[in-house]
């Protein structure tokens, strides 16, 4: 006779699991929960709407009322970062079409959800979705009363045309209107988004030379989201006797010396910080490298590689992605400028995208570079009236946000220089690569002058070496991204 073998798991004999549930007034039912005995992979959780066999199943037979486990403890009333009103937890959803607000799929009406009950709201969104750890804070707000977040302005009208702003008091600013007929100056950049001013209105300091866009002039001071559950504040670099202090942007992934930056408010405990071009883009994305519009469906822990940039993204990255194929841009390619000038050409230009019919027959040389351009990659175009086409790099340069005349320290003791890199005759020589230095800026650590940001920070590391020399061999072969 065959012996009969029974395995358990050491927990499950520590801690039996409970055979049977009181009500659950919470998920609106009224009688008692029985554990279900075996692992189910074809029974559906009335709270999630999923039939993942991995978590205990608890049932009510004669309502055929099935809940996981875990589902028991989800929240009833929550906040997340997809939509501006709290949401509550429904057992189901009246009738009609609807698609989740994080997912973008389809919501089926007979199972559970959260949504939202203000008047004239369907905002909806899938259990599972809606406490994701990217869009919702742990908390839950039920019996909480809601606080009214008061909108600081962020800035004070003096009279019509001028303001004084919250990060430049002590000297108030004038709108300047776009058809002035002034000429493009690329050195004259936005003090908060780090970018040249390229067309558009903008603010000017009436006393020195502080300069913002007027869409950046008009930022909110507090902010949420899409992808961090937290409130964001805008807050600006802090400079400490003229050197700058260099942080990352959590999207981008770009470092920054100057400007403005979003930040969260719980602070050190959270550390979590955004570039304002980054902060300000959202979804649904229309761009001009994929026909459909474009959101934010990354799940946490899933790395996406970009199908512009060919960037594998870190899981804990997002990517704005199409739900009817594969594509995925990630925020670097996001927040690249669509139009942007030329101070050697009068006309606007356009990014074009390598691959397409009416893009075959243009010049393909970089008018700054005098090298090759890609049939693939991305360049920039004039719109209609002349043969310009520079690459994206060698027209805006790889570190956007990294201020010309800027210093930071690094290794808490090193000062680094940023200098320009436009206004020589011959560009200065990298002591690292030997290549003529190709970038906007360079980066200046004692008398060694590097093209690389990266191998300036982590000049020991195998990995920033290998990275800076294939970047600077790149920018040789006239094929930078």
């Amino acid at each position: 006779m065959e012996e009969a073998y029974l395995l358990m798991n050491i927990a499950c004999v520590e801690k039996p699991r409970v055979l049977s549930i009181d009500q659950q007034p919470k998920w609106r039912h009224e009688h008692k929960l029985s554990l279900f005995p075996r692992r189910a992979a074809l029974l559906t959780c009335n709270v999630c709407a999923l039939d993942d066999s991995s978590s205990p199943i608890y049932m009510c037979p004669p309502c055929d009322f099935v809940v996981h486990l875990r589902c028991l403890k989800l929240p009833r009333v929550i906040r997340m970062s997809r939509h501006l009103h709290r949401i509550y937890f429904v057992p189901s959803f009246g009738k009609g079409d609807r698609s989740c607000g994080v997912c973008r799929k389809e919501i089926n009406s007979d199972y559970g959800g959260y949504s939202c009950i203000k008047d004239g709201c369907s905002y909806a969104a899938h259990s599972k979705c809606a406490t994701r750890i990217n869009v919702w804070d742990g908390e839950e707000l039920e019996h909480v009363p809601e606080e009214i977040e008061e909108e600081e302005e962020p800035f004070m009208r003096i009279s019509d045309g001028i303001i004084q702003h919250f990060s430049h008091q002590q000297h108030h600013l004038r709108l300047l209107d776009e058809n002035m007929g002034r000429d493009y100056d690329e050195d004259k950049q936005c003090h908060a988004c780090i970018t040249p001013i390229y067309f558009g209105n903008f603010y000017s300091c009436m006393q020195c030379d502080f300069i913002l866009h007027e869409a950046c002039a008009n930022l909110s001071r507090k902010i949420l989201n899409p992808i961090h559950p937290h409130l964001l504040s805008l807050s600006l670099v802090e400079r400490k006797d003229s050197v700058y202090a260099m942080s990352s942007c959590k999207a981008c992934r770009r470092y920054y010396t100057a400007g403005f930056f979003y930040e969260c408010t719980k602070g050190e405990e959270c550390n979590f910080e955004l570039h304002v071009q980054c902060a300000t883009i959202s979804e649904p994305l229309i761009h001009g490298s994929h026909m459909q519009p474009l959101f934010l469906t990354s799940k946490p822990g899933e790395g996406r590689t970009c199908s512009v940039c060919d960037t594998i993204e870190p899981v804990f990255v997002e990517t704005f992605n199409c739900i009817e194929c594969e594509f995925s841009l990630c925020y670097g390619c996001a927040t690249t400028p669509q139009k942007v000038r030329y101070k050697h050409d009068k006309h606007v230009l356009s990014l074009a995208y390598g691959g397409r019919e009416e893009t075959n027959t243009v010049m393909n040389w970089c008018e700054l570079c005098e090298r090759k351009i890609e049939p693939k990659e991305r360049f920039y175009a004039c719109d209609d009236y002349c043969c310009a086409t520079l690459h994206v790099a060698c027209l805006i340069g790889e570190d956007l946000y990294i201020k010309p005349g800027s210093s930071f320290f690094y290794y808490s003791n090193i000062n680094v220089h940023v200098l320009p890199n436009n206004h020589h005759m011959s560009r200065p020589i990298c002591n690292f690569c030997n290549q003529r230095c190709q970038q906007k800026t360079v980066f200046q650590r004692s008398r060694s002058i590097v093209c690389c940001l990266l191998h300036t920070l982590f000049r020991k590391s195998p990995v920033a070496n290998l990275f800076c020399s294939m970047s600077c061999r790149a920018f040789a072969l006239g094929r930078g991204k």
